[in-house]
């Protein structure tokens, strides 16, 4: 039998087949499909429309409903499309459905998903957006749909999908304090550009990325798609399954896969750790690389710290340990994933200072867990940019409008950068706040 990589093994497995190798057409059981109230909404009722309208899903354990992008606003079509996934959970009877104003509220779909124990080793998990792939750090395959196909895995549990290639990005070396996840992520998308992993799994191993925690671990696997990938994986180790078994409310078993040490690779790319340096994706493209040093003293207006990629308790750590002591001299506002993650920002001390205070000492506001601005949303989001600003994010993405105004210039950063760069004004290294 062909030695296979860990994103193959994992198809084959959901196909019921010994082997698959890249480019095979195949269907594959779903074991979580996720959606929420942007994708939620049209999935629904494209699945009503196929399957008729008093037709039930294929498996309401497995369906998982989260609102979390347009949610804390008055905008009545944003209202609107949340009624909308409540109805249908209702009707359905699904458990898994983490309704806004309500105790069980989560917040950012990508990582409620993991809280909530729907995330571990082996599956498949599906979901109606593209950062779906964050879930790759638990070691499984998981990848953003388009409502027709999520329509179609509510009817039936399975999709149809083509086994892609493979490749390997090797980091080494002990990661120095002035580095995190964003900056390898940014590093990779820089070197192959937003295309160079078009329809390609992108698997991430080497002592540099296990020396990672889960939460970093996430983030790299998040922005893969920013590099066109169709999914990324890292293999399980302690540190995730210690994770999961913490998490997995339903004591579902799971099966732990990784490559095979012959599997074949169409890319692989080596990284010594101790030899980068910040980087920073300028506008209007998360491949648009620079290091921090090369665009320092750039003006900025604002600085955002959140989302599925800085919006993690690991990135207020961070952020947290630069600005303690300080004050910024930029609007700056940070806006916590989780209601978890926000519970734990006022639990959590840093030299006997919760790290909620630190934030508000220096200045920043604290928004609703959420998506809030990092996918604009309507005129009244938390941090939306409705003037053409220049803000340095947290986020994954600075496509011309992504934060609001179409005008407005992104740059996407690490949460020590972004700190250090709100405490100055300007694009600051953070090399310069951890001396």
């Amino acid at each position: 039998m062909p030695e296979m990589t860990l994103t193959e093994k994992i198809l084959a497995r959901h196909a019921g087949q010994p082997f698959v190798q890249p480019g095979d057409n195949v269907w594959v059981d779903t074991d979580i499909l996720m959606t929420h109230d942007v994708c939620g909404p049209p999935t629904i009722g494209i699945f009503k429309q196929q399957f008729g309208s008093g037709a039930k899903v294929w498996d309401p354990d497995k369906v998982v409903i989260i609102p979390d992008h347009y949610i804390f606003t008055a905008d009545a079509m944003a209202n609107r499309n949340v009624e909308t996934i409540r109805r249908f959970a209702a009707e359905q009877g699904l458990k898994h459905f983490y309704d806004v104003g309500t105790t069980q509220y989560k917040g950012v779909c990508h990582i409620a998903l993991p809280e909530e124990g729907h995330t571990r080793p082996g599956e498949v998990l599906f979901g109606t957006d593209s950062h779906t792939c964050t879930a790759g750090a638990f070691g499984e395959f998981a990848t953003g749909i388009g409502n027709t196909d999520a329509a179609f895995i509510l009817g039936t549990g399975k999709s149809w999908l083509k086994t892609p290639a493979s490749m390997r990005f090797i980091f080494h070396g002990k990661l120095p304090p002035y580095l995190m996840a964003k900056d390898l992520i940014l590093s990779v998308i820089g070197d192959i550009g937003c295309d160079g992993a078009t329809y390609r799994a992108m698997e991430f191993d080497g002592d540099g990325v296990y020396a990672l925690g889960i939460e970093e671990r996430m983030t790299l696997c998040n922005m893969v798609i920013e590099a066109g990938g169709k999914n990324g994986v890292i293999a399980p180790d302690r540190v995730t399954l210690d994770y999961v078994n913490a998490r997995n409310k339903s004591a579902k078993p799971y099966t732990v896969m990784r490559s095979d040490p012959g599997a074949k690779y169409c890319f692989e790319k080596v990284y010594d750790v101790t030899k980068l340096e910040p980087i920073i994706a300028k506008p209007h493209s998360p491949d648009n690389r620079a290091t921090v040093s090369q665009v320092k003293g750039e003006r900025l207006d604002r600085a955002y710290i959140g989302s599925c990629t800085g919006g993690k308790l690991s990135d207020f750590r961070a952020a947290a340990q630069i600005l303690k002591g300080h004050t910024v001299r930029i609007d700056t506002f940070v806006v916590p994933a989780t209601s978890e993650i926000a519970a734990s920002l006022k639990r959590e001390k840093i030299d006997g200072q919760t790290l909620e205070n630190v934030f508000l000492s220096a200045g920043a506001k604290i928004g609703e867990p959420s998506c809030a601005a990092c996918l604009g949303g309507p005129s009244d989001t938390f941090g939306r940019l409705n003037t053409p600003m220049s803000c340095i994010s947290t986020t994954n993405r600075n496509f011309p409008g992504r934060m609001g105004h179409r005008e407005a210039r992104v740059y996407l950063a690490s949460p020590l950068t972004v700190a250090a760069s709100a405490i100055a004004g300007r694009i600051t290294d953070p090399r310069e706040r951890l001396q």
